[in-house]
């Protein structure tokens, strides 16, 4: 992918993807309705907007997920997400920052972590000085130190630190 956003590191195929994409960083919404003059960042964000005015019925997802991971056979409803997901099996992390070298697996969590060396935002955890961008990663660490599990199943008591284990721990009780 030859066009690289300067800000973020992230990678694209084509200049006019890479030209949306800068609209993240520099808030422009050159994508105004005739109708209310409301602007957007993107042209599918007016289109979609526009049907508002014209009474369109919004695309539907139909719920087919044709995208499937080849190791966990786990299923997707577009190739990017599966993409992503595939990152959780080789282990890649493509983005690197290059203040201090650590590496992600999503260009979203690099963003995020720039942050900490901007010193915008960031958070310190008083136990380690660990350092983090929002309030609620912060929260979920200090679990690490307290030990808390506020997330427990109905089904069988088991408690956790984090509600996407209890979500997952409850597809055992579903058959899933």
């Amino acid at each position: 992918k030859p066009y690289r956003c300067d800000d973020c590191d992230q990678c694209f195929n084509s200049s006019s993807s890479l030209i949306q994409h800068r609209c993240t960083h520099t808030r422009e919404k050159p994508f105004t309705c005739g109708e209310c003059g409301k602007s957007f960042s993107q042209s599918s964000h007016l289109t979609q907007h526009c049907r508002t005015h014209t009474g369109e019925k919004p695309i539907i997802h139909t719920g087919e997920k044709p995208f499937w991971c080849i190791d966990c056979r786990k299923s997707f409803t577009d190739s990017s997400t599966l993409t992503r997901h595939r990152l959780t099996h080789t282990g890649e992390k493509p983005f690197t920052c290059t203040n201090c070298g650590k590496s992600f697996s999503r260009s979203s969590d690099l963003k995020r972590h720039k942050k900490i060396h901007r010193g915008a935002g960031a958070l310190w955890c008083i136990d380690c000085r660990k350092s983090f961008t929002d309030s609620s990663t912060l929260t979920r660490h200090r679990l690490t130190h307290t030990g808390e599990k506020p997330f427990t199943c109905t089904n069988c008591g088991k408690s956790f630190s984090r509600s996407s284990d209890l979500k997952r721990h409850k597809k055992i009780h579903r058959g899933a």
